[in-house]
């Protein structure tokens, strides 16, 4: 894929397609891009009407923002670039599941296609990354999962963690100090009315989570 794009760009469409995928609507507002990329609405603006220039995003001033097909088929194949590196830094490297982002949001600029399909291969073509979010393919199809988040799960359930949202350090390194990670079953035992906190059983232990963790963890109900 030859285009010529700046590593600014490229985080502006990943981060619209993102926020694609978690917008049940569809509907992406400036403020909402800006906050999602670090940056003043101004500035987004500024460089949504680049984008538009370049036919990468429709986009009316004050309205909602999509990504063309061109666009999206950029960011698809950024997601492919990110989740494969992390899934070297983590196999192979043997990099923790909290270290791989940061250094894969670099790794994910590198524009060799060669290097990308060798890196695939080399991987032996891997269907997901170490956070368990699908790899997309060199034509950006990937598998999708359903999945509900564990403050979906209703009180008595038992469900298997498939990946989560929040891929931050901090995060992660919470998640593994509760002793979870992907394919873990977690029971839930009661859920606080007053502000939806869940007490939950983990490998026999049982630990209270605020609802803002169990909205970043996405699992598949066991039983």
């Amino acid at each position: 894929m030859n285009y010529n794009i700046t590593k600014k760009e490229e985080d502006y469409l990943k981060g619209l397609l993102h926020l694609k995928w978690i917008n049940k609507d569809g509907r992406i507002g400036t403020n909402q891009l800006a906050e999602s990329v670090g940056v003043a609405p101004a500035t987004a603006n500024s460089m949504l009407k680049k984008l538009k220039d370049k036919e990468w995003v429709d986009y009316e001033k004050y309205g909602a923002i999509s990504l063309t097909e061109k666009g999206e088929n950029i960011a698809l194949q950024l997601i492919r670039k990110h989740r494969l590196w992390e899934t070297f830094l983590y196999d192979t490297l043997d990099f923790t599941w909290d270290e791989v982002h940061e250094v894969a949001e670099q790794l994910e600029h590198i524009h060799s296609e060669k290097l990308i399909s060798k890196l695939d291969e080399f991987l032996g073509f891997p269907i997901q990354d170490p956070h368990g979010d699908p790899i997309p393919d060199n034509q950006g199809h990937f598998e999708k999962i359903s999945r509900k988040t564990l403050s979906e799960m209703p009180v008595g359930s038992i469900s298997r963690i498939v990946t989560v949202r929040d891929t931050s350090a901090s995060f992660l390194q919470y998640v593994s100090e509760l002793e979870m990670d992907l394919d873990t079953l977690v029971e839930i035992l009661e859920r606080q009315d007053f502000d939806n906190s869940l007490l939950i059983r983990v490998k026999e232990k049982c630990h209270r989570v605020s609802e803002k963790f169990s909205r970043n963890i996405f699992v598949v109900m066991e039983r």
